[in-house]
């Protein structure tokens, strides 16, 4: 099998894995695979198929929480910075990519473990979600990490658990099925890249069962420190592999 093959099958069953997992984080766990040697445009199109098709597998698990009051300012913002975010793609140089991504994931990861420790946001209402919300669209625009930001701003919130499961999995839905529609129509899915897609599914689709079965056997700290402890290595190797580079 052709190495781009086996990069892409690796990214994608991990990712799978963790999406089951957590309900989210496809992205970043897929990029710290293919951010390595894939073109970023490649890249960014595949991890946003990737986490809307695992959002559409984790959509029919959410029952419990939905609050459209909650949800729509995180929804109305990300549709507006999502156009941003496609028309910056384009222009990304290939090893600041890899340090932004790096960056995300060694500074994301670590306030994520400690989040929990951190004072409760009430400030700001709406327009505060709103904008976190146009953060996301932005960032799924680049390359699907659409629930980063608002996963971390839900933290602080201190959402009940049902609320916040519900906004983040109903805003990453929402998000990334506009971005995939964004890509499509600015040209950035292209036709040979669809035998990717085509693997990235089957692979995928089992560890995520596998992920939702071993949530089930496992504490949420536990689960938190083992994922976001394996990002923050990864995010580091790559501000190791790019950050000397673009300095020299």
């Amino acid at each position: 099998m052709d190495s781009l093959y086996v990069l892409v099958v690796a990214g994608a069953m991990t990712a799978g894995f963790v999406q089951g997992l957590s309900g989210f984080g496809f992205g970043m766990v897929a990029m710290s695979f293919w951010a390595w040697t894939v073109d970023p445009r490649l890249a960014a199109a595949m991890a946003v198929f990737g986490s809307l098709t695992g959002q559409l597998l984790a959509a029919f698990t959410v029952r419990r929480g939905f609050a459209a009051k909650r949800l729509l300012p995180f929804v109305a913002g990300g549709l507006l910075g999502i156009p941003l975010g496609v028309k910056l793609l384009p222009h990304l140089d290939p090893l600041v990519f890899k340090a932004c991504i790096g960056g995300l994931l060694a500074i994301w990861c670590p306030v994520m473990l400690f989040a929990t420790r951190l004072p409760r946001i009430a400030a700001g209402g709406k327009v505060a979600d709103g904008v976190v919300g146009a953060v996301g669209g932005i960032m799924g625009g680049i390359g699907g990490f659409t629930g980063v930001i608002p996963t971390l701003w839900c933290t602080l919130r201190r959402f009940d658990r049902d609320v916040q499961r519900s906004v983040i999995q109903n805003f990453n839905l929402s998000m990334l099925a506009v971005t995939m529609a964004s890509y499509i129509y600015a040209g950035v899915v292209t036709r040979d890249m669809l035998p990717l897609f085509a693997v990235i599914v089957p692979a995928m689709l089992v560890p995520t069962l596998v992920g939702t079965r071993v949530y089930a056997g496992i504490s949420d700290a536990a689960f938190r420190r083992i994922v976001l402890g394996l990002l923050t290595a990864s995010g580091v190797a790559l501000l190791v592999s790019s950050v000397p580079k673009l300095l020299a």
